[in-house]
């Protein structure tokens, strides 16, 4: 007899230690649910991470807590969204997004577009690109995503023509079928460099990112000698890993990014330099 009255108060005991655990539980799951949800996103410092300290009290007040990780390469940020460090990137536009997706197998999607940032042909030497002399250098980013874009605004100039069955999206530098001037392209520089040999005059032509531009307080505006149009694809965008698309954090995000009051802040921040995309 009184074996059995040992188990039964052995066995209340269990029962009465498993539902103080349980309510520790239910305590701890309760403060993490108040407590802002921390939301990870990389991005480039100039205009994407500016961007996101702009709308990250927006997002506190929604319960986000927004951490942002600086990069200032194209290669990083899309790594640490693959390796799960980051839980988006807002740094890339949409071409180079699909390359870097196709040639990594990443399983990405993207969230939405938020800005254009028109790509400039900057000079020391020449105020408009029909001043261009024969044999004329022209210096470009390594990018692949970005030679259509050179390709597009030389075009556009009329000093070269690109073989019409090509999408200038895709096209290369090899595309080229007519070069009356014999322009010498140069196409092996990382981005980030392309302000310090625009600074050091290696070059007839340098075309330079804006975010790298008026990182270096050039204004695409005033300094560069032609822009992209406003028509231009290259849209940047948030980047997700597939299984977040509908992550209500992302999706918060975005909508902040897009909201007028974001918008205005570009328009006004960049003074035209950085151009809000309106969906």
């Amino acid at each position: 007899m009184m074996k059995k009255l040992v188990g039964v108060t052995f066995l209340s005991t269990v029962l009465v230690l498993g539902a103080c655990g349980n309510s520790d539980s239910g305590d701890e799951a309760a403060t993490e649910t108040e407590e802002n949800q921390v939301l990870t996103v990389g991005a480039t410092n100039v205009p994407h991470a500016e961007i996101l300290e702009f709308v990250a009290p927006v997002l506190a007040e929604e319960g986000i807590e927004l951490e942002i990780e600086t990069y200032n390469d194209y290669i990083i940020p899309n790594m640490a969204l693959s390796d799960g460090d980051i839980d988006a990137n807002y740094f890339q536009h949409i071409p180079f997004f699909e390359a870097q997706v196709e040639e990594n197998d990443f399983d990405f999607v993207n969230a939405g577009a938020i800005h254009i940032e028109p790509l400039g042909a900057y000079s020391q030497r020449h105020t408009n690109l029909s001043d261009l002399p024969d044999g004329a250098t022209i210096l470009a980013s390594s990018s692949v995503a970005d030679h259509g874009r050179v390709l597009g605004i030389l075009q556009e100039a009329g000093l070269i023509k690109v073989d019409e069955s090509v999408d200038l999206v895709d096209a290369s530098f090899d595309d080229i079928v007519e070069n009356e001037r014999d322009l010498q392209f140069e196409y092996e520089y990382d981005a980030a460099l392309l302000t310090t040999l625009y600074q050091q005059d290696e070059g007839d032509v340098i075309f330079i990112n804006s975010n790298f531009a008026v990182d270096q307080d050039l204004s695409p505006l005033d300094d560069a000698i032609a822009l992209e149009s406003s028509s231009s694809p290259y849209a940047n965008i948030v980047a997700v890993r597939s299984e977040d698309a509908e992550d209500e954090r992302i999706v918060k995000l975005v909508e902040v990014l897009r909201s007028e009051e974001t918008q205005d802040f570009i328009l006004e921040q960049w003074d035209g330099a950085v151009v809000p995309v309106s969906e």
